[in-house]
């Protein structure tokens, strides 16, 4: 039996040998990671910039580029330094990390999209109240709401997968990703089905009382 505190390493078994074609992968990886930041950066001084775009749907859309630069810098260095080298393994402390990067964005990126629908859904059924209803303060808090709960709920997720014994270290895909290293713990994962409905429900219940109020 392998416990998580005594694992070195993940290996990541995704990866295949491509030989000099790495250079090839590794330029087109690298160059859409570039164009990904200078996208995201040029709309969010776009906005930032120009007054009239100080609207609720503009605020939303800047949160959702910052958040687009934030997932994209915990999965393409680490995808271009593993298609650069032939060792595919990645340390413990680095792997917990890059799945607490990528887990918050994807809460994030949704809940992003999901404000911005009830934005748009104010906007077009009670267009007399839209300015009462989706002040400023408002649209900050949603904004907070969305980040803050997202990052609490992935460090218990995190906590919670750290500290299974392990009866492997072998990952079948290209990043780290945490039901990969559950599915490793020698015991069932039935708590943790139980924890993620238990998040699930503890995080939609704040954003529908904001949203009703």
């Amino acid at each position: 039996m392998i416990y998580s505190t005594q694992v070195p390493h993940f290996t990541l078994a995704a990866y295949f040998d491509t030989g000099h074609f790495k250079y090839l992968f590794f330029t087109i990886v690298m160059s859409l990671y570039i164009l990904i930041i200078c996208a995201n950066v040029l709309l969010i001084v776009i906005i930032c910039m120009n007054r009239s775009l100080h609207e609720p749907m503009y605020l939303f859309l800047c949160s959702l580029f910052v958040n687009e630069l934030y997932g994209s810098i915990g999965l393409f260095p680490f995808l271009l330094v593993q298609i650069l080298f032939d060792i595919h393994t990645v340390s413990v402390p680095f792997c917990f990390l890059q799945i607490f990067s990528l887990y918050s964005y994807v809460l994030v990126e949704f809940f992003s999209l999901a404000f911005m629908s009830y934005d748009r859904y104010l906007a077009v059924c009670y267009p007399l109240q839209y300015n009462t209803r989706m002040t400023f303060m408002r649209v900050a808090m949603l904004i907070a709401v969305t980040w803050l709960p997202a990052f609490i709920v992935v460090v218990g997720m995190i906590s919670w997968s750290s500290s299974l014994e392990l009866c492997g270290n072998v990952i079948d895909k290209v990043y780290c990703l945490n039901y990969s290293i559950v599915k490793l713990a020698c015991l069932g994962i039935r708590m943790y089905n139980i924890y993620g409905l238990v998040s699930a429900f503890s995080f939609f219940v704040p954003l529908i009382f904001i949203l009703t109020n």
